[in-house]
């Protein structure tokens, strides 16, 4: 196992007794939305320190899009979000950090994304060389984990969302 397979922890699941609490903190700060359920929750990534890296990015309201493999989506059974749907964003270890709102989705071939999408996603240096370069990373290894083939011609599903709760603190230059 090379250095970088063995930095590779798998997620842990979400564990309720964790989110359960921070979604009704949630809807005590978000009285409206307290006939509603998460959508999801879920960790960005493949392994626990790249989903405690995009979860922070999240926080930090820096990260506001991500993409998923279709096929993946197809073989795991994962439904995509419809605007307005709220989902809560955890850390690898599954303990909760934010709660996002999807704005938008969208089919689109990997090759096809674009700068600003890849801007939008927040990760690296915001590029869209270090977005292809990333994704293409995490897509080979999901499929070779689910048994299918990376092709840079791959359908993806591109979903732009926006932090809301809780709010950036003011420490992150953000308010």
């Amino acid at each position: 196992m090379s250095a970088g397979e063995a930095d590779r922890v798998p997620l842990a699941p979400p564990d309720p007794a964790s989110w359960r609490p921070f979604w009704r903190a949630f809807v005590a700060a978000h009285p409206e939305h307290a006939d509603r359920e998460p959508f999801d929750v879920f960790a960005f990534g493949d392994h626990r320190a790249l989903a405690d890296e995009l979860a922070e990015l999240v926080r930090r309201g820096v990260k506001r899009g991500t993409t998923a493999s279709l096929e993946a989506m197809r073989r795991e059974s994962t439904p995509s979000p419809a605007p307005g749907a709220l989902s809560i964003v955890v850390r690898g270890d599954g303990t909760p950090v934010c709660v996002i709102e999807t704005i938008e989705t969208f089919v689109t071939r990997l090759g096809a994304v674009d700068e600003r999408f890849a801007a939008d996603e927040g990760e690296g240096d915001g590029s869209l060389a270090y977005w292809r370069e990333a994704h293409e990373a995490v897509f080979r290894r999901e499929g070779a984990a689910l048994g299918y083939a990376f092709t840079p011609d791959m359908e993806v599903e591109c979903e732009r969302f926006r932090l809301l709760w809780p709010p950036p603190s003011s420490a992150d230059g953000r308010a």
